[in-house]
């Protein structure tokens, strides 16, 4: 992961990233935009969830009746389930509950269940009428009784801890579901999670991608100085961190992402397209048979081959528009028979890029410089217009 406070989360196992109600709102907004009955007689589980603290559920638990669900299904990991024991404190909601025992609050999880039965008599379903029990066991989502409730669901909508994002998302395509969850950008490249982007079986959400996103943390949590500063500067003050380059991905359809991306020709980007285009022109990949676009708005429109594009290429793609063939680094696809212009590069090739004191890998995608030295790109995914535009 590129961003040093995913890294460091991964690394000291500190998942807990309590998404904000606006970032919620905007994108479930998205959704009911595109299908207004997106979410209508239909059961929905946030899993790695816990309305004390997250915001997940007291949303849904607030627009239960409007957004027509039939239940609401929300679970918490055990505090020592998860390492986060040293930040845990015991709530009102918890502690005031008949059931409530501290013991089996370190180390089972609990599960919070929302029907459309007026607990209160208030006249209302809302957070007030949530009943919550202790789990069998710690709350992992990989257990054999939140598996259970992944079944029963529909849908899966949740913030995953970073750290376990590929078993999460695995789990998620095993259990056939609609899901809509928090993750960073570069998890688009991977292994497990570009062959759904490529066949359409997954997507990015509406809103969020490659930007700033601000999770509150658990009070005491080390949280790097410039995160905190910036999460300050956009109005979060206090035990917040930002997050760069998070996003949500998800296979609920949106409206944005059929929204075609307005392009100029190639000979109009020669023109007036971005200054290393103008200055440089389209170049060609040595190791594939593609053009090298620095840039998602230097797409030319007119253009009929195969084009190697930024990563964030995938914030403007429309599938009507596009064809997701490849990426750089996945060797399996550079070897396969429908990856028909990749070449292997020549000894020396290689030799000139070995010179430069690089670490060579044969799948990526490289350009020749002026100088004849052999140097990689960013990462890129290989597209192909559906229907070019033809030209004049």
């Amino acid at each position: 992961m590129g961003n040093t406070s995913l890294g460091a989360a991964k690394k000291a196992k500190n998942d807990e990233f309590y998404t904000q109600w606006a970032d919620i709102e905007r994108e479930m907004n998205a959704y009911l935009e595109y299908d207004p009955n997106v979410f209508r007689g239909k059961t929905l589980l946030l899993p790695c969830d816990d309305p004390e603290w997250s915001n997940f559920t007291k949303f849904f638990a607030l627009h239960f009746e409007e957004y027509g669900l039939k239940k609401l299904i929300s679970t918490s990991y055990a505090p020592m389930a998860n390492q986060a024991a040293a930040f845990y404190q015991p709530t009102l909601f918890e502690t005031e509950a008949p059931d409530y025992d501290e013991n089996k609050s370190f180390y089972r999880g609990r599960v919070f269940t929302l029907v459309p039965e007026d607990l209160d008599g208030d006249g209302r379903i809302n957070i007030d009428d949530l009943r919550w029990e202790y789990l069998d066991g710690d709350g992992d989502f990989r257990s054999a009784e939140v598996t259970a409730m992944r079944d029963e669901a529909d849908l899966v909508i949740t913030n995953p801890p970073f750290s376990l994002f590929r078993e999460f998302l695995g789990w998620l395509i095993e259990g056939d579901v609609l899901f809509s969850v928090i993750g960073h950008t570069n998890a688009v490249k991977y292994k497990e999670s570009f062959p759904l982007i490529k066949h359409n079986k997954m997507w990015l959400g509406a809103t969020g991608n490659s930007t700033d996103m601000v999770f509150a943390v658990p009070t005491g949590v080390q949280v790097k100085e410039a995160d905190k500063a910036k999460a300050e500067r956009m109005g979060y003050v206090g035990d917040y961190t930002r997050l760069g380059n998070s996003c949500w991905l998800t296979n609920i359809q949106h409206g944005r992402r059929h929204e075609p991306l307005q392009l100029m020709t190639m000979e109009d980007n020669l023109r007036f397209g971005p200054k290393r285009v103008v200055e440089q022109g389209y170049k060609k990949f040595d190791n594939y048979d593609a053009i090298e676009v620095p840039e998602t708005r230097a797409i030319p429109s007119d253009y009929e081959g195969v084009m190697g594009v930024p990563i964030t290429f995938l914030e403007k793609y429309s599938p009507e528009q596009f064809e997701v063939l490849g990426r750089t680094g996945d060797l399996e696809w550079a070897e396969s028979d429908e990856c028909f212009f990749y070449t292997p590069p020549s000894l020396d090739d290689q030799k000139r890029h070995r010179s430069e004191n690089k670490t060579w890998r044969i799948q990526n995608g490289y350009l020749l410089d002026e100088n004849g030295t052999a140097r990689t790109t960013y990462d890129r995914f290989f597209i192909r217009h559906k229907n070019p535009e033809v030209k004049q």
